[in-house]
């Protein structure tokens, strides 16, 4: 693959300059070149923003990757698609079409943009505190994307491609790191140092929330570490959220997925979004709504829960039904109360997590006027609180120590009696009943505890209990435990770039 020069057509000056209109306020001056451009504070904020237009790409954080996510048995795919079939069966015939085959490049994307940022900022003449902050930036951004690729592509055998960020991009194909501890560790590296650069939430201006800060590299941090099979570290870096972060649950799960709760105390990371003018950032909500909203709205119909997700949840759990709308529950959508039907749901059920914004009249504003690209004024959590908690119980259950405490930080939140002797079963129990739907990877979770094989030999169920919605699946922990390579960076890299073994 040669990366840099699918990368060039992204992160090149000049067509970085253009990614920074619109949204982003900054226009374009002609072509400038590299040598010429990093020179000023503004050519920084410039270069920096460039870094976040690749994630309001509707499969980015809209569908894209939560396609493998979707392979859990939280949820089936609603609709149709052969593409995202055949990566929930585990299926080789996925590679090389649609959607997924684009996820690595544009992630690189997103790293060439920061590489530049950080081999340039010691031209820009403006003040440490500046530099601090995009520097901080462009490193968390750099780990983030590194993150997703490592853990959905690389393996012990083979990690990803690491970028020499001190030099311009190289032409010639790059091939992949020995394994993924090599990425991780790189991750590691780069993410502490954007913790000591990055401004607490606290300190940045309202127009930049949704930028990262500090509390973010740390959760991050935890999650890397987590990943690593690191506990203590995993341990100290969640620890370090919890106890000089200043974050705190919301006393109603419901409300962190409610637009006015954007960027509040259990916000860690997430996609900003709006739905005025052209409408950018996730379209998550919209594309788990109804498919063609009841007739009254551009829904697409996907990612619908399972009745094993809905049988997870205890009786009295709060957040079952803030997590999933059941037929004949009531809901409000377009501004009028409702009795949930559905002419599509293949089990019944519908995720209820995004749907908040759908519940005003749909000319309000708060929902894209275009359901081509049905984006709200949620900015769609890609890591929030909770999760840091139940990174931080986990280590610990994993170092043989208690997370009773932890745990049930997150069950009284549900409504739930606390739990004394708390196990590993407890922990992935809280996990699946919290963090249903989202980017933490239900899919990737099974996957790093070696239950994916098990789990996935079972069928999934409408709501009845009886009628089978998704069969068997035969999931071979030698191959599936990572996704195949797109084929494209292979075929590009003229086999420099080679295929995880068994796909």
């Amino acid at each position: 693959m040669k990366i840099f020069n699918k990368i060039l057509l992204v992160s090149g000056i000049s067509v970085m300059l253009l990614s920074c209109t619109g949204e982003l306020d900054v226009q374009p001056e002609g072509t400038p070149t590299e040598a010429s451009f990093w020179k000023t504070e503004n050519d920084l904020i410039t270069g920096a923003n460039a870094m976040y237009k690749p994630l309001y790409n509707e499969e980015f954080y809209g569908r894209g990757l939560f396609w493998f996510i979707n392979a859990s048995d939280d949820m089936v795919t609603g609709r149709g698609k052969n593409e995202a079939d055949n990566a929930k069966n585990f299926s080789s015939n996925y590679i090389a079409a649609g959607d997924l085959e684009t996820q690595w490049n544009k992630r690189y994307n997103v790293i060439g943009v920061a590489n530049r940022v950080i081999r340039n900022i010691d031209n820009i003449q403006t003040s440490p505190a500046i530099k601090n902050k995009y520097l901080g930036e462009a490193l968390f951004m750099s780990s983030r994307m590194y993150f997703e690729l490592a853990y959905n592509y690389g393996n012990e055998k083979a990690g990803v491609p690491i970028i020499d960020r001190s030099k311009e991009p190289d032409p010639n194909p790059i091939p992949r790191a020995a394994n993924v501890m090599e990425n991780y560790n790189y991750i590691v590296n780069d993410l502490k140092r954007a913790a000591e650069l990055l401004p607490t939430q606290a300190e940045l201006p309202a127009k930049d929330y949704g930028r990262p800060h500090k509390a973010a590299a740390w959760a991050l941090l935890a999650k890397v570490y987590l990943f690593m099979k690191d506990w203590k570290n995993a341990e100290y870096w969640a620890n370090e959220v919890m106890t000089k972060g200043n974050r705190a649950l919301l006393n109603n799960f419901a409300d962190v997925f409610k637009a006015e709760n954007n960027y509040s105390s259990e916000y860690i990371w997430s996609v900003p979004s709006t739905p005025k003018f052209t409408a950018w950032g996730s379209i998550l909500p919209g594309v788990m709504l109804e498919n063609k909203g009841w007739g009254e709205y551009n829904g697409w119909g996907y990612f619908q829960p399972t009745k094993e997700l809905y049988d997870e949840y205890e009786n009295g759990d709060l957040r079952r039904s803030a997590t999933i709308l059941k037929l004949g529950d009531k809901f409000t959508f377009n501004g009028k109360e409702r009795i949930y039907a559905s002419t599509n749901s293949v089990t019944g059920f519908q995720f209820n997590k995004y749907m908040d914004a759908f519940k005003y009249q749909l000319n309000s504003g708060h929902v894209s006027a275009n359901g081509d690209y049905p984006c709200t004024d949620l900015a769609v959590p890609i890591m929030r609180y909770s999760e840091v908690i139940l990174i931080k119980a986990e280590a610990l259950l994993m170092q043989g120590k208690t997370a009773d405490q932890e745990i049930n930080l997150v069950r009284v939140r549900a409504g739930l009696a606390p739990k004394n002797g708390c196990t590993m079963a407890d922990l992935k129990h809280e996990r699946r009943c919290e963090l249903a739907g989202e980017w933490a990877d239900r899919h990737r979770d099974l996957v790093r505890w070696g239950d994916a094989q098990a789990t996935y030999a079972k069928p999934l169920h409408h709501m009845d209990g009886q009628k089978i919605v998704w069969a068997a699946r035969n999931f071979n922990p030698a191959v599936h435990n990572v996704w195949a390579v797109p084929q494209a960076e292979i075929v590009n890299s003229h086999g420099v770039i080679k295929q995880n073994e068994g796909w």
